[in-house]
């Protein structure tokens, strides 16, 4: 199960040649919905068993919520609504303040953003069954910053910033080559 950079540069680029291929229909909004649900979406599980086992308060709790949410169905059962609301709020507010450019200039709607937060969730697993030890080898355990551990995560917080920092500067370097693009392009049809 690779950690969560690998996942994030698979569905940016497999984004990315959507985008190419869909003449607009496929744009960054539907990339970054996309991303971020392969990226971050079921490994909130993890995520939140990782840091009560490194906090040392609510280990049961974290452990509860890692069982149900990091699934690549129960995530889309459990949170599927409630982020497709999220997703398509935002995308209106990204559009309206010029975060992300849209060649339609249209937002997500609800339907798309769960169906973007299903095919981030299945993505995300299918990269991570490609990489499964069964959870016991010490490849598995170095690559990971979730999945299998005894009683404390094996995860060095530092790293946990960094991964973030540079996965977050990913991010904001797609929406800003995005955003930088359409204005080059709309600037030269006009």
């Amino acid at each position: 199960m690779p950690g969560p950079g690998p996942h994030m540069m698979y569905t940016l680029g497999s984004g990315v040649g959507l985008m190419s291929v869909s003449n607009g229909r496929f744009s960054p909004h539907h990339c970054i919905v996309y991303a971020i649900n392969a990226f971050l979406g079921p490994d909130l599980g993890s995520f939140s068993e990782w840091i009560s086992s490194t906090l040392g308060v609510g280990q049961k709790l974290g452990s509860l919520i890692m069982d149900a949410i990091h699934h690549p169905f129960y995530y889309i059962l459990i949170l599927g609504l409630p982020l497709s609301l999220l997703y398509s709020w935002l995308s209106r507010v990204f559009l309206q303040k010029g975060f992300l450019d849209s060649f339609s200039g249209v937002p997500l709607n609800k339907r798309q953003c769960l169906l973007l937060l299903s095919a981030g969730s299945l993505s995300h697993f299918f990269l991570d069954h490609l990489f499964e030890e069964n959870g016991h080898s010490s490849t598995y355990s170095w690559i990971l910053s979730t999945g299998w551990w005894k009683s404390r995560a094996a995860v060095n917080p530092d790293a946990v910033i960094v991964v973030g920092f540079l996965c977050t500067f990913l991010i904001g370097g797609f929406i800003y080559i995005n955003r930088h693009s359409l204005w080059i392009l709309s600037s030269e049809l006009f």
